[in-house]
């Protein structure tokens, strides 16, 4: 049996394992490594069950909006089997009154024919466009998204829409634990980052400057080299 850590790797709205393609390259000498795509499941409990079912069982977990609020859920669920946690341009607190409703109107909007324009104005909005793979990275958002589909899309957001406020849990915390987000990111805002680490008591925050959302793949060496620190660290 290998002796090296294992790593799970969840990916967010919109996404597949593209999108971790510079971390599981640069991490591939330290850890075995697992990417996940959020795809199949409509809610954060269901999420949650099929990503453990699929893991180590031990691993380090590292979630990526979306992928964090499911790993908020599986620390609830299995906090023994999660080594270290990364939790990458997500949010504790659930979504507001008024981001529920945006999300029902982006659900409309797909299902009316609308997939392609609403995937292409995300990913302007989640981009910092003064950052050095700007374009490069709206355009594999933009492609990433044509794989996984809108029905795939519908779902992601309904999981989004279902989970809960996480700020409670932040506390019961106790693996050695990253924070990242980038400083311009629109979607999940520093703000909330900070929130996190301050409720984590084993908690590093890893602010990125000109950085949007998409943190792994906008600063990829930034922050392939910051996990790889928390792997080691840890």
């Amino acid at each position: 049996m290998s002796k090296r850590p294992s790593i799970v790797l969840l990916s967010g709205l919109c996404d597949d394992d593209a999108m971790w393609t510079h971390q599981v390259e640069g991490l591939g000498s330290l850890a075995d490594i697992q990417t996940l795509d959020l795809h199949d499941h409509t809610t954060v409990a269901d999420s949650a069950a099929w990503v453990l079912s699929e893991a180590p069982e031990r691993f380090a977990l590292a979630g990526f909006s979306l992928g964090g609020y499911v790993s908020f859920e599986i620390m609830r669920r299995a906090p023994e089997r999660v080594a270290g946690l990364a939790l990458v341009s997500t949010s504790a607190r659930a979504d507001t009154p008024e981001r529920h409703a945006a999300r029902h109107t982006m659900i409309e909007r797909a299902e009316a024919g609308g997939y392609d324009t609403l995937v292409a104005e995300m990913g302007f909005q989640a981009v910092h466009p003064a950052g050095p793979h700007a374009q490069a990275v709206v355009d594999g958002i933009r492609t990433m998204a044509g794989r996984i589909g809108r029905d795939a899309f519908v779902r992601q957001l309904q999981v989004c829409m279902d989970r809960p406020d996480s700020r409670g849990d932040l506390s019961g915390i106790a693996c050695p634990t990253l924070v990242i987000c980038g400083q311009n990111d629109s979607m999940t805002p520093p703000e909330l980052s900070e929130e996190m680490a301050r409720g984590i008591a084993r908690a590093e925050l890893l602010l990125i400057e000109e950085c949007g959302h998409y943190t792994p793949m906008e600063r990829p060496k930034i922050v392939t080299d910051a996990l790889r620190r928390w792997l080691v660290a840890k």
